[in-house]
């Protein structure tokens, strides 16, 4: 029923001197101890720094990645109550000025006339900065000071489809955040207390089709810092999960598949998120928004239904207490890439 995944608890490369898997990384970490030296593997390296922001009033996103032959920076925000949304893509050919980290929590920076996105890493803090001149025809600047408490926990795990196709993915979640997103003369402040910021950081060799499904939330319910983390398909087979829970800092890996079920000629339809074979996970999502995300540039294709919505539902825990999650905003999607 359940994997048995071995648990890394010293640092270890990712990869070994020829570009292929080293298989000491093979597991789960709960630091980013995993040093993601990918080297070789021409046209087949995947690297991305994805940062989502939950404000009180406005999710705010900015990413940046590297898939080789292109870089790919994308921004994007959605007011909760009024549902505006506005999505600012950039794509650089070949982008050798954009270096991107071997490790989980340093710096990485994108400059361009038309987007600019910095990603400082600094004495405990990530300082998230962003400026584009036309923004919906409107100004936007970000500058957001997001916390990383030192006794938290994050889920860092090595998903090993064989010794060339592989991922490494770091997520780190309800990591408190402060500062301000203005648009033209609309400001929204982030409060820490309310507000958390989600790091989906990958690192990998992928195959030329890819499909993945990756749930996600992180908020405070019942005076505790909450964190749900579920990934499907991309997993399957390969004995790793992406599933894990934090509480205030503190993870329960889930060493069993997630299975998601949803609609996918509709997906503002409810969503239902288990585990495969117990009741550990009984999640139903409900969706109020819908970001579809398409990308076609020759030989990049991808198609990106990202929902904004609700979680309900309950967790088993491993002291067999049950975790109630009660319309606990979150994301959900289906990922298809060929790339």
């Amino acid at each position: 029923m359940q994997h048995v995944e071995r648990e890394i608890t010293a640092p270890v490369t990712l990869c070994d001197s020829k570009g292929l898997l080293n298989p000491e990384a093979i597991g789960f970490a709960r630091h980013p101890l995993i040093q993601s030296n990918l080297a070789k593997n021409f046209m087949k390296k995947k690297k991305w720094n994805y940062w989502c922001v939950y404000g009180e009033n406005l999710m705010f996103s900015a990413t940046i990645s590297h898939i080789d032959y292109a870089v790919v920076c994308f921004v994007y925000i959605l007011d909760y109550e009024t549902q505006r949304f506005f999505e600012k893509q950039i794509t650089i050919p070949m982008g050798r000025s954009v270096k991107m980290p071997e490790n989980v929590l340093e710096s990485v920076k994108f400059t361009n006339d038309n987007l600019t996105v910095q990603m400082f890493h600094i004495q405990g803090e990530t300082h998230l900065s962003v400026t584009i001149p036309d923004f919906d025809n409107e100004i936007l600047h970000a500058d957001l000071h997001i916390t990383h408490p030192p006794n938290d926990e994050s889920l860092n795990v090595v998903i090993p489809k064989s010794r060339n196709v592989f991922q490494f993915t770091a997520k780190h979640h309800t990591l408190p955040t402060s500062g301000f997103v203005k648009i033209g003369d609309k400001r929204y402040d982030f409060n820490p207390d309310y507000s958390f910021a989600v790091l989906d950081y990958g690192r990998g060799i992928w195959p030329r089709n890819a499909e993945w499904n990756w749930a996600m939330a992180s908020q405070r319910l019942g005076g505790r810092r909450i964190g749900l983390n579920f990934g499907g398909k991309w997993t399957d087979g390969t004995g790793m999960t992406e599933n894990a829970v934090f509480i205030n800092g503190a993870m329960t890996k889930i060493h069993e598949d997630v299975i998601f079920t949803y609609d996918s000629s509709n997906f503002m339809n409810q969503w239902k998120i288990q585990t495969k074979f117990s009741d550990t996970v009984n999640l139903t999502f409900t969706p109020f928004f819908e970001r579809v995300s398409a990308t076609n540039i020759k030989i990049v294709r991808t198609e990106v239904h990202q929902l904004v919505g609700y979680f309900d539902g309950e967790i088993l825990l491993e002291n067999h207490s049950k975790l109630k999650i009660r319309q606990m905003l979150g994301c959900s999607e289906e990922h298809i890439a060929k790339w």
